[in-house]
């Protein structure tokens, strides 16, 4: 890896800025490699517009906000309306299939984490993990020695466990896409 432009959007509440802190950490702290992290949100305190930017880098970043993203989470369908654009040739396309109904391209990795946090923990709160795992797990970010650690570090000691088990639910959603076959071909798959 060179460098990977990662951008992680949703609306406020849903946990993205923490998510993007959580893979910005395992990238600079546990896997060594440079790293931005930028963040914006709406002025709400939820459903506002939210997203975090993460660079992550082989050698030295000159300028830490990017036009262009290579991987690009949308959790909810506004944030597919308002950043598709910004994915690059060839990018990793991952929504919520919970939330997101309109896609401008048939070239989209759709797993429910919505659905599957509420079905696995009975509460959104842990969408934003299962998602980070999925997209690691796709776009090949950092090692997973390095995203536990980052998210055990992050999550309060009462939710660690429930954090942690979010995250093997996510890597889990990723890995049984790759075993489909390539995103190139991804328009063939019915997911």
């Amino acid at each position: 890896m060179a460098k990977v432009r990662v951008r992680l959007s949703g609306s406020g509440g849903q946990g993205l800025l923490l998510a993007g802190l959580m893979l910005a950490e395992a990238a600079s702290i546990y896997d060594c490699k440079y790293v931005s992290q930028t963040q914006s949100y709406g002025p709400e305190a939820r459903g506002g517009a939210s997203r975090s930017d993460i660079i992550i880098s082989d050698q030295p970043i000159i300028f830490p906000k990017p036009d262009k993203v290579d991987v690009l989470l949308a959790l909810n369908q506004a944030s597919v309306d308002r950043f598709y654009s910004s994915l690059g040739e060839n990018g990793i396309f991952l929504i919520d299939d919970s939330l997101v109904e309109t896609l401008p391209t048939q070239t989209a990795y759709r797993i429910p984490f919505t659905a599957l946090a509420y079905e696995n923990f009975k509460t959104r709160m842990v969408t934003n993990v299962i998602a980070l795992g999925a997209l690691n797990e796709l776009a090949n970010l950092v090692k997973v020695t390095a995203l536990r650690k980052a998210v055990s570090k992050r999550v309060p000691p009462a939710h660690r466990s429930t954090n942690m088990k979010a995250l093997d639910i996510g890597i889990a959603e990723g890995r049984k896409i790759q075993k489909i076959g390539t995103f190139e071909h991804m328009e063939e798959w019915e997911l």
